[in-house]
């Protein structure tokens, strides 16, 4: 894929942009938020597939079943579903993988009377940002939202109103031998052989979970996952921030007002960063401010690229977040400024 130049500056949004569909939904909500919209849930597979053969797609699928069922993974009977419903291959496959930059700041509101998350993801796959939902759950230890896609399992990103809000970022790949594309090949082959849970999975597992930040922060740190990633967490009091490096079956905890992209900062983890200028995204990153400001202001290049699908400001303690979807060329929703 040949990036574009990247975007310097938030664009301004257009009055005939969409606006983000908040979803009141039960437990089970990628079968629910994909049964009620099933054509947006068609526009971004299309966009998201058009450039690889459904020859391609069918044998990721085998294998990515496999491996789901191999560990006796309990999403499965759900991803079968929604394959079943959809009718088309690369579900199984759009399920369990991730490939995307992300950068993140967890730190105290303006004022210091809460802690805010503030946060933006980048993927390669069209689509994602004028497809964004906001699927609003009923959880077992409270509600949530989680800024999602229809039909999708697992959470990226979220808000818990009175226990914590939280995002996930892909960790570096893991250096095998030192040259990407083998190290690439080998970091599959290691997942093929761990039994745990998805990141993405433990995720969503949290927000269903977790009845505050002290359990959420327990359960990110010592649940076994399948392959390293990077969870970002703030939960309601201005202290309560961290940033919580993962391996399958470590963890390194950063406390404190914090910032995560796409490389370690724990000393001695090594691999390849993520993502458009990792280092450079954690910088600028450094200096945005966790206000409520619709406008976007400091949002900017690198954090802001071609890349970039979804802006996300979240307070848990008062249950307000703003979300905006994006495409590579610019704004492509209007921004949702509500109550979770």
């Amino acid at each position: 894929m040949i990036d574009v130049e990247a975007t310097t500056a938030a664009p301004s949004v257009r009055e005939d942009m969409s606006t983000i569909p908040v979803l009141d939904v039960g437990p089970d909500f990628p079968t629910e938020t994909l049964a009620r919209e099933l054509d947006r849930a068609h526009r971004l597979l299309d966009a998201a597939t058009r450039n690889v053969p459904n020859r391609a797609l069918a044998s990721l699928d085998r294998v990515s079943r496999r491996w789901l069922a191999r560990w006796d993974n309990a999403h499965l009977p759900e991803i079968d579903h929604i394959a079943r419903t959809l009718g088309r291959p690369g579900i199984y496959f759009l399920s369990v993988n991730y490939e995307w930059g992300c950068t993140c700041r967890a730190a105290p509101s303006p004022d210091r009377t809460s802690a805010r998350l503030v946060r933006v993801l980048d993927w390669r796959t069209d689509g994602l940002g004028r497809n964004l939902l906001a699927a609003r759950v009923a959880g077992r230890a409270g509600p949530f939202v989680t800024l999602t896609w229809p039909g999708y399992t697992g959470v990226l990103q979220g808000i818990g109103p009175g226990r914590f809000s939280a995002a996930l970022n892909q960790a570096p790949m893991r250096k095998a031998v030192g040259y990407y594309y083998l190290d690439w090949a080998a970091n599959r082959k290691r997942v093929w052989g761990m039994p745990h849970s998805t990141p993405a999975h433990l995720l969503r597992t949290v927000f269903e979970q977790a009845e505050g930040y002290r359990r959420a922060k327990d359960m990110l740190i010592k649940t076994p996952i399948s392959t390293p990633a990077i969870y970002t967490l703030a939960g309601i009091d201005p202290d309560e921030t961290c940033v919580i490096e993962r391996q399958e079956t470590e963890a390194r905890v950063h406390e404190g007002a914090q910032i995560a992209a796409n490389h370690w900062q724990t000393i001695g983890w090594n691999g390849h960063a993520r993502g458009n200028d990792s280092a450079g995204r954690a910088c600028q990153m450094a200096r945005v401010p966790t206000a409520f400001d619709p406008e976007l202001p400091w949002l900017a290049d690198p954090i802001l690229n071609p890349r970039t699908r979804l802006v996300m400001v979240a307070d848990a303690k008062s249950g307000r977040f703003l979300a905006q979807g994006y495409e590579n060329n610019g704004a492509a929703t209007r921004v949702l400024d509500t109550i979770a």
